[in-house]
């Protein structure tokens, strides 16, 4: 990491990486306490299911925000590979605009689910706790992920290096 001063776009993404890693790690302190209660205190966490659950939804719609803007999810890139470099970086804006859409797309029927959870006042099983506030935090970090594919595809559009936003 360089020493420079960082622009309002690498403090968002930062913020948004660090808060996917917050959620890796309530996902794993989630399941490694409840196995742990279970096997040497014949116990569990109430709710321990519907949370973990609840929790690796909000990870993967956070994740989905952190992958996206890094380049690091799967890719196919046999055409990619063998085409010459103005093809490559048209190849690159057209799969990220595609990206964009879909996302787009995805959070707003995401927004149905946590306002029917709302509206159906859907409650986990043990403690009756509500289960929209969950939906809620998914749903921001796909928000997120609208975002940071949009700064993508801006830094793109305007010919900066893959390189640059890989280590921004």
């Amino acid at each position: 990491m360089s020493t420079s001063k960082k622009n309002p776009f690498d403090k968002i993404i930062d913020l948004i990486e660090w808060t996917a890693a917050i959620f890796v790690g309530l996902v794993a302190a989630n399941i490694f306490i409840s196995v742990f209660l279970r096997k040497f205190f014949n116990t569990s966490i109430p709710d321990s299911y519907d949370f973990g659950r609840m929790l690796l939804g909000i990870l993967i719609f956070w994740g989905i925000a952190a992958t996206s803007y890094r380049g690091a999810h799967i890719t196919v890139d046999l055409l990619w590979s063998i085409s010459r470099p103005k093809i490559q970086r048209f190849i690159d804006i057209f799969a990220t605009l595609i990206l964009l859409l879909v996302v787009s797309v995805q959070t707003i029927m995401l927004f149905d689910k946590v306002k029917g959870t709302y509206d159906d006042h859907v409650l986990t099983y043990d403690l009756n706790l509500p289960t929209w506030p969950f939906f809620a935090v998914a749903w921001c970090g796909d928000i997120c992920a609208v975002i940071l594919i949009a700064i993508r595809t801006y830094r793109l559009i305007r010919n900066q290096d893959e390189d640059q936003i890989q280590d921004h």
